[in-house]
């Protein structure tokens, strides 16, 4: 295979296994340029309990898992406030909706098959198997990571859900704000011939910052027009879709390395 990314310069938003990254983009000619967009993620245990409690005291008719290690960290918190056998006799008595096979083993662990089961670890994916299920004057917890899931949210409350509660065991901190300036500068002056993303948290705290900023409208004609937004999988994907973005990349094998030569074979 040629060298694709001869003559490129190529943006990588990870903060994670940036130099496997890097070497392969230079291994097909390119320049990689790090600037860590994930931010900082931390259990919010003690803002979680009062949320906790509130479920625990009015019956749940669903629950909606979307990750494993958040439904994890909420069987922790319930154990520390002695709700342990409380919180899961509640699940196994609700119906349960799960995204991503991560989730659904930590349900297995505690004895459930889920009722609903997206097929592609999307949010997306999750609404299409809802769809036929009743929401009617029902009372729905959804449990989300460290952003929320607004289209998520809507789509409950317009099947009729008396209520949707939303459990956030993550809070997430945004990156250094030098970073983000910098990602600004360059992106709006095209520097860039593609960036590459490997988590949904990268791409929603650019595009929140372009709000804070006021040129979330330049970034999406930026991606449209010039710089290639590449995502390592279908969630990160998903990510860029919610934000607006139509043009970008994923490879078929949700890896960083099937991505980088994905990237490479574009150009070629």
């Amino acid at each position: 295979m040629g060298k694709g990314l001869t003559g490129k310069r190529v943006m990588l938003a990870a903060s994670r296994k940036t130099e496997e990254m890097e070497s392969l983009i230079n291994k097909q000619g390119g320049e990689a340029v790090v600037r860590p967009l994930q931010g900082t993620t931390f259990l919010a245990e003690e803002e979680l309990k009062p949320d906790l409690q509130k479920i625990l005291d009015e019956q749940q008719d669903w629950y909606v898992f979307t990750t494993g290690m958040g439904l994890n960290s909420l069987i922790d918190v319930a154990d520390k406030m002695g709700e342990k056998e409380s919180f899961e006799k509640g699940i196994l008595r609700a119906n349960v909706a799960a995204r991503g096979y991560k989730t659904a083993n930590v349900l297995k662990n505690i004895g459930l098959t889920p009722d609903a089961r997206d097929s592609d670890g999307t949010t997306s994916g999750l609404i299409r198997v809802l769809e036929d299920k009743n929401f009617d004057n029902m009372h729905v917890t959804v449990q989300l990571h460290g952003v929320r899931a607004p289209k998520l949210t809507e789509f409950l409350k317009s099947k009729g859900a008396a209520s949707v509660t939303e459990l956030l065991p993550y809070k997430h901190i945004a990156p250094e704000s030098e970073t983000l300036e910098a990602v600004q500068r360059e992106i709006l002056s095209q520097s860039y011939d593609a960036i590459c993303f490997t988590t949904q948290m990268q791409v929603h705290s650019l595009f929140r910052y372009a709000r804070e900023q006021k040129f979330d409208k330049d970034l999406r004609a930026m991606f449209e027009k010039h710089t290639l937004a590449v995502a390592v999988g279908k969630v990160t994907a998903e990510a860029l879709s919610e934000e607006g973005i139509t043009r970008f990349l994923t490879p078929e094998n949700e890896r960083m390395g099937a991505m980088i030569v994905e990237l490479s074979k574009s150009y070629i």
